[in-house]
């Protein structure tokens, strides 16, 4: 099964990006043949920024990509890095820039898509 997950907001300050993250991890453990494609969009493309030093005992939205990124897609909309003066260089290895137009086909291509 083919899913796409959009996340919109930035990664701390509420918790549904949190949610949205948690979500993804259950799904790649609960579904083998599970091909996860993640689309961060507005402030949720500071989730892909590198360095992020949490308190201990904090979630850590960089750190809960990793898991992701073994298995799947993480997607960072390239109009929102660049309105946030975010480069490739800010992201967490793995993460790639993308365009709108990349969400277009995933969604396209999906048999489901979530949106957070």
């Amino acid at each position: 099964m083919k899913m796409t997950v959009i996340v919109n907001d930035a990664p701390y300050g509420s918790e549904r990006t949190y949610n949205a993250l948690r979500l993804c991890d259950v799904l790649l453990k609960l579904e083998d043949e599970l091909e996860l494609s993640v689309f961060l969009l507005g402030d949720a493309v500071w989730c892909a920024k590198t360095g992020q030093d949490t308190p201990a005992g904090y979630y850590n939205v960089s750190r809960m990509l990793l898991p992701i990124l073994g298995r799947g897609l993480v997607l960072v909309c390239e109009t929102c890095m660049a309105a946030r003066g975010l480069a490739s260089d800010d992201l967490v290895p793995g993460c790639k820039q993308a365009k709108l137009g990349e969400l277009g086909l995933l969604v396209l291509d999906a048999d489901r898509v979530l949106t957070f």
